[in-house]
C-alpha cells in the first residue's frame, strides 16, 4: 500500500471520495461541525499530495483537489492489514470475534454465506 492514512487524512479522503473533485471551500462545507480550521485542512491536503493520495488542478489562484487512489483500493488494502494485524489473517477468527461481541447476527452470517455462494456460481 502507499502509506497509511492518519485519522485526519482519512477523514479528508472520505470527503474527497464522496465529492470526487472539490475546491477547498467545498471540502470545508462538507466537514461536520465543529469544522477544522481552513489552514489545518490545507496542511492535510498538502501532506496527502506529498503521499500521492491527492492531486490538484489549478484554476487561477484556486486549486481543485481530487483523489489519486480509489476508495475501494484503499479499503481493500486497509482491510487486509487490519485482518492480519488483529486476527492473524483469519476471516473466520474475525467473524467469531464479531459474533461473540454481539455485532454479527445469524442473519448477517446467512447473508455472507449467500454472497459467497453467488460468487462461487459466477466463477
Amino acid at each position: 500500500m502507499k502509506k497509511k492514512l492518519t485519522r485526519a487524512e482519512e477523514e479528508l479522503m472520505q470527503i474527497l471520495w464522496d465529492l470526487e473533485k472539490a475546491f477547498l471551500k467545498d471540502i470545508m462545507n462538507a466537514f461536520p461541525e465543529p469544522k477544522p480550521a481552513q489552514s489545518t485542512v490545507s496542511t492535510v491536503l498538502r501532506i496527502l499530495e506529498e503521499k500521492n493520495f491527492v492531486a490538484h488542478n489549478t484554476y487561477g489562484k484556486a486549486h481543485q483537489y481530487y483523489p489519486l487512489l480509489e476508495k475501494e483500493v484503499y479499503a481493500k488494502e486497509y482491510f487486509h492489514t487490519f485482518l492480519g494485524k488483529y486476527f492473524e489473517g483469519s476471516f473466520e477468527r474475525m467473524l467469531n470475534f464479531f459474533m461473540e461481541e454481539g455485532s454479527l447476527s445469524m442473519e448477517d452470517l446467512d447473508q455472507v454465506m449467500r454472497k459467497i455462494e453467488e460468487n462461487q456460481k459466477e466463477e
